[in-house]
C-alpha cells in the first residue's frame, strides 16, 4: 500500500514535508522537495521546522531501507509559500503538520505523536501492518471485543475485487473499527447469497447490521462502514482532544460516569432525534467524569452531578437544565439554537431576553459571567505549533 505524509512548517514561509506518491516520483534517498532552491532559506526562518527536519529526514532514511521500494513508502515536503494552495486544500492550520495518505487518501486523522526518529519509523510500519484480522474458525466470532465496533468480511476467495475494496476501507477506517475476514469454506455458511459484510456494534444486544450495495464499489462500501465506524455522538479523551478541538466546532457534551452506559444511551438517541440536522455545526460529544473533573469543576459540578449537559463554545462553558430535561421534545434542539443565535451568551451577560419574560415581571438585567471555555486547551500548542489562524476563532 502506497503511503503519504505531510509534514507542515511554522509561519507563513513554510515547508510542507509530503510523504506521497502520488504527486511525483522521488529520484534520490533523501527527502523530495518540491523546491530545492529556496528550501534553507525557508527553514532558517522557521523554528519548528528547523528542529523537526533532520529528525524527518532521519526516520526516512531508517524507513526506506526497511522499504526499499519507492512505491511503498515515500517522504517529501512542500513550500506552503510557494503552495498555498496545496496547504488550503488540506486544511493545514498549523506548522509543523503530519498528514498521512494511503492509496492516493487523506487519512482523517494526522500524526500527533511523539516527534522522534524511533517514534515516526515505528508508526509507518504500523501503518505498513495488515489491518485486517483473518478468521480460522467462526467460532472466533464469539469471543470478539463486543466493546469495539466490528466490521466482518465473509468472501469466497482473496484474490477478488470485493475483498481489494474491503481491504481498501479498513486500510482508512481501522483506527475507528476492528475489521476482520473470513474466506473459502470458513466463510460459506455466512455466504448464503455470496460475499458480504456484516457489523457488529458495540454491545451484545446490539442487532447486527447487513451491507446490501455493490461490494466491489469503493464509494458505496466506504461511506456504508463509516457510518457505522465513525459514531454521531464520539467520546473525547485526552489523546482525541487536540483533534477534536481543531475541528473549529463547539462541543455539546455528555459528561457521565464510564460504567452509567444509560445515561449515554438516552444521550445519543435524543442527538439522533433531535439533533441530526444539526451535524456539521456542532460536536457531539460524550467524556468520563472522572477523567475530566477539572472542566465539569469549571461549571462548578463534581463527577457526583453526573450525568450533566454542557456545551463549550471555545469562549465560555453553558450547562443544560436537568439531564432529564432531554426527554423533553425539542428541549435539547433549542439549547444548541441558543447557542447558535447568541440567546445563551446574551443571557449569561444580561439575564433573561425581554421575549422570555412572564407577563407582569420586571425585566431586570442581571449581569454574570459564564466559565470561561475549559476544552480550548486542548487545542494546538503554540510550543509545539505556529498557529495559521487566530486562535478567537475557535
Amino acid at each position: 500500500m502506497n503511503l503519504a505524509v505531510f509534514l507542515s512548517a511554522p509561519d507563513l514561509r513554510c515547508s510542507l514535508l509530503l510523504l506521497v506518491t502520488w504527486i511525483f516520483t522521488p529520484v534520490t534517498a533523501e527527502i523530495t522537495s518540491l523546491d530545492t532552491e529556496n528550501i534553507d532559506e525557508i527553514l532558517s526562518k522557521c523554528r519548528f521546522s528547523q528542529m523537526l527536519h533532520p529528525i524527518f529526514e532521519e526516520a526516512s532514511d531508517v524507513i526506506k531501507e526497511e522499504y526499499p521500494d519507492k512505491n511503498q513508502v515515500v517522504f517529501a515536503r512542500v513550500d506552503c509559500d510557494q503552495h498555498s494552495d496545496i496547504a488550503q486544500r488540506y486544511r493545514i492550520s498549523k506548522y509543523p503538520t503530519l498528514k498521512l495518505f494511503r492509496n492516493g487518501m487523506m487519512m482523517k486523522r494526522e500524526y500527533r505523536g511523539q516527534r522522534s526518529v524511533k517514534a515516526l519509523a515505528d508508526y509507518i510500519r504500523q501503518q505498513k501492518s495488515n489491518p485486517i484480522q483473518e478468521i480460522q474458525s467462526l467460532e472466533e466470532i464469539t469471543t470478539l471485543d463486543r466493546s469495539k465496533r466490528n466490521i466482518i468480511g465473509y468472501f469466497e476467495q482473496k484474490d477478488s475485487d470485493n475483498y481489494r475494496v474491503f481491504e481498501r476501507v479498513a486500510s482508512i477506517l481501522h483506527d475507528d473499527c476492528a475489521f476482520l475476514s473470513a474466506f473459502g469454506d470458513v466463510s460459506k455458511p455466512e455466504r448464503y447469497s455470496g460475499d458480504n459484510i456484516i457489523y457488529k456494534p458495540p454491545g451484545r444486544s446490539a442487532p447486527d447490521m447487513v451491507y446490501l450495495g455493490s461490494m466491489a464499489n469503493f464509494d458505496l462500501t466506504y461511506n456504508w462502514i463509516q457510518d457505522k465506524c465513525v459514531p454521531l455522538v464520539r467520546e473525547i479523551t485526552f489523546e482525541n482532544g487536540e483533534e477534536l478541538t481543531e475541528e473549529g466546532l463547539p462541543f455539546l457534551i455528555l459528561f457521565h460516569m464510564k460504567e452509567d452506559t444509560e445515561s449515554l444511551e438516552l444521550f445519543q438517541n435524543e442527538v439522533a432525534r433531535q439533533l441530526i440536522s444539526e451535524k456539521g455545526t456542532i460536536n457531539f460529544l460524550h467524556a468520563d467524569c472522572d477523567k475530566f473533573r477539572h472542566p465539569l469543576l469549571h461549571i462548578q459540578k463534581t463527577p457526583s452531578d453526573c450525568p450533566v449537559i454542557a456545551i463549550d463554545s471555545f469562549r465560555h462553558m453553558y450547562v443544560f437544565g436537568d439531564f432529564k430535561d432531554v426527554l423533553i421534545p425539542g428541549k435539547l434542539k433549542q439549547f444548541v439554537f441558543d447557542l447558535h443565535s447568541g440567546k445563551l451568551h446574551r443571557e449569561f451577560h444580561h439575564g433573561p431576553d425581554p421575549t422570555d419574560t412572564a407577563p407582569g415581571e420586571q425585566d431586570q438585567d442581571v449581569a454574570s459571567s459564564p466559565p470561561e471555555s475549559s476544552f480550548q486547551k486542548l487545542a494546538p500548542s503554540e510550543y509545539r505549533y505556529t498557529l495559521l489562524r487566530d486562535r478567537d476563532e475557535l
